[in-house]
């Protein structure tokens, strides 16, 4: 069974922080399929399409929408099969339900609201 299990989500005012985590179990995930897949966090509003927000490589190579550059960052542990998004400067545009995804495998979902 393929499983990635997102949490850290929450309320935070404007300017807080959040520090979200993606824990991947599961065959798929065996053989190191973690670890030569690129990590990707992805980010939807009700009504609006998936919005990639970050992403980091097997080779270590790191993308950001440009919305969130300088206030995320996105890392992972592959001998843990974890994954990480930090995020700082938190803004009410970065409410949204957040979702880590590997390969062919997606979370259910983390629900991040910031107050204005």
């Amino acid at each position: 069974q393929v499983q990635l299990v997102e949490s850290g989500g929450g309320l935070v005012q404007a300017g807080g922080s959040l520090r979200l985590s993606c824990a991947a179990s599961g065959s798929i995930f065996t053989g190191g399929i973690f670890s030569a897949n690129t990590l990707n966090w992805y980010r939807q509003v009700p009504g609006r399409q998936r919005e990639l927000v970050a992403a980091l490589t097997a080779s270590g190579k790191t993308t950001y929408a440009d919305s969130v550059k300088g206030r995320f960052a996105i890392s992972k542990d592959n001998t843990k099969k974890m994954g990480w998004l930090q995020m700082n400067s938190l803004k009410p545009e970065d409410t949204a339900v957040y979702y880590c995804n590997v390969a062919l495998a997606w979370g259910q979902g983390t629900q991040v609201t910031v107050s204005s």
